[in-house]
């Protein structure tokens, strides 16, 4: 099993501290760096090269948004999920939109958390319970816009499945299961939706798909 090197990025010592001390114990990751703000974790990030960075909303000099949207310019391989107290929307959405793979709050358990990490090191998305219902209320709000069709994009039946479970909100191994493949297949179709939407991540596939393809009985709650 491939370790998760993960970065811990939060202004606050002892909340880093009691992350460090709670990751340290599970199998299959490992802390590699910590951040006492945004400008430091870009730092932080050149040296130790992580796999997951668990980023705090608010920090001085540069917040978690800030730090997420450069670490989609700079550095695409490192899946960003947002560790906070706030679920407010400005913070909720600027990070989805900056690149963050997942939106979880610090009243998360353990072992929720450690799920989190496990899964967006898999690629996959993970949002807090709360923050999922109002993403889904705003993509509701939301008019649809016109899109191409899967065959105008050249997205074959098999990754139109795919699709539509990824836009319900399933894991990889969900999908794999209902659809009776493996999850590096599912991998694979989902990197070749990225790149036929021309999309960077599995988190901005799945707004895009939700607000652009009609319900279809694949659909579930995030």
């Amino acid at each position: 099993m491939t370790t998760i090197r993960v970065l811990l990025a939060d202004d606050q010592e002892l909340i880093r501290q009691g992350l460090r001390k709670m990751l340290e114990i599970e199998d299959g990751i490992e802390v590699v760096g910590e951040a006492a703000d945004g400008e430091q974790a870009l730092e932080v990030v050149e040296a130790c090269d992580p796999h997951v960075a668990l980023v705090d909303a608010r920090m001085p000099r540069m917040d978690g948004v800030e730090l997420i949207a450069r670490l989609s310019a700079r550095h695409p391989g490192v899946a960003a999920i947002v560790l906070s107290t706030f679920d407010e929307d400005d913070y909720i959405f600027g990070a989805l939109r900056a690149g963050a793979v997942g939106y979880l709050l610090k009243v998360c358990t353990p072992e929720e958390l450690v799920d989190a990490i496990h899964r967006a090191g898999r690629g996959e998305t993970v949002l807090a319970p709360p923050v999922a219902e109002r993403l889904v209320a705003e993509i509701r709000r939301t008019p649809p816009t016109p899109s191409p069709s899967p065959h105008q994009e050249g997205v074959s039946a098999r990754e139109a499945e795919v699709a539509d479970l990824v836009a319900a909100g399933s894991s990889n191994r969900e999908i794999a299961a209902r659809l009776l493949i493996t999850e590096g297949t599912v991998k694979n179709h989902v990197t070749s939706l990225l790149r036929k939407y021309g999309l960077r991540d599995r988190t901005r596939l799945a707004l895009h798909l939700r607000t652009t393809t009609p319900a279809t009985d694949h659909d579930n709650p995030l």
